[in-house]
């Protein structure tokens, strides 16, 4: 069975911590299978606070955490590794290969419930949907795709290189700030050619950001946390335009296409396109072997600082 951390199928059965490095039919999800053999149990802060507790057969209770926040808003990765963990559990030993959210309203720091509905399924595909609730409203909706395929199944043709990116010693790491959790449990160091925005030293010709990412207290790559990584840099509208006064997600679309294997990631945010309010944001996730991990593609509002 390959382990995803933080389910708790049994609401009044404690959270237990799971090992990670397991392999099964999906593939790599945890780094070190050593760990496994040995017995080990780790659970880091991030699977704490996506575990979710099963109370009918496809509702589950979860605690959305505020150590995962962006201007003292939930990070919409982190939302969505939450929906999607318990998606996972509903769905077996698959991974998922397809992540859709739409962000209804805005979600707070609390109690959530998930409630799941299976759309259908195929022999190699498996469709749910998830919808996370507080105070009776919807928050966010996601259409989910698990695969139980081998992540490295298939022909494999790359037009585009993993990013040539500067030492990470050299790059501009985000300083912790308050309202940004997100930048105290996540290690963002980016390419310095896209901090005149941070620095004062100038806009950029393009939107574009780029650079490494890390979790600070070691956690390893695995499916749920690639959703969170998609999310986790600024906007890369901010390298053209400078800081605005608001960019939220309207929807975030990851489509996952390997596990990783490195705790580093290279990553790549680039804006194109900025008109009527709306601007796109597409995400190419490598590791440090430059294998593709994962693209996706984000729509935000934006409105520029007054």
């Amino acid at each position: 069975m390959v382990f995803f951390r933080g389910v708790c199928p049994e609401k009044s059965r404690p959270p237990r911590p799971m090992t990670h490095g397991c392999k099964g039919k999906a593939g790599m999800i945890f780094k070190k299978d050593t760990d496994c053999q040995m017995g080990a149990r780790i659970m880091y802060q991030f699977d704490r606070d996506i575990l979710v507790f099963q109370s009918t057969a496809e509702v589950f209770q979860a605690a959305v955490s505020s150590g995962w926040s962006v201007d003292n808003n939930p990070d919409g990765g982190y939302l969505m590794a939450l929906l999607v963990n318990a998606v996972r559990h509903r769905g077996g030993d698959k991974w998922p290969l397809i992540v859709t959210a739409n962000f209804i309203t805005r979600c707070l720091p609390g109690p959530a419930e998930i409630t799941l509905e299976h759309i259908g399924g195929s022999r190699h595909l498996d469709r749910w949907q998830a919808t996370l609730s507080q105070e009776g409203a919807v928050r966010v909706r996601a259409m989910c795709t698990l695969t139980g395929e081998e992540n490295n199944a298939g022909e494999k043709r790359y037009e585009a290189a993993a990013p040539d990116l500067p030492d990470r010693e050299l790059c501009f790491e985000m300083p912790r700030l308050p309202g940004y959790t997100l930048f105290d449990r996540m290690a963002v160091r980016l390419d310095p050619a896209c901090t005149g925005w941070l620095t004062g030293s100038g806009l950029a010709e393009i939107s574009e950001q780029r650079g490494w990412l890390s979790f600070r207290d070691g956690r390893p790559f695995d499916a749920l946390s690639v959703l969170l990584a998609v999310d986790a840099f600024p906007p890369a509208i901010l390298a053209s335009q400078g800081v605005v006064a608001w960019v939220p997600t309207i929807e975030l679309s990851v489509n996952m296409r390997h596990l990783p294997q490195t705790p580093w990631l290279k990553c790549v945010f680039r804006s194109l396109f900025l008109s009527h309010g709306v601007v796109e944001e597409d995400a190419r996730i490598w590791d440090e072997r430059d294998e593709l991990i994962a693209v996706s593609r984000q729509v935000s509002r934006f409105r520029k600082a007054v």
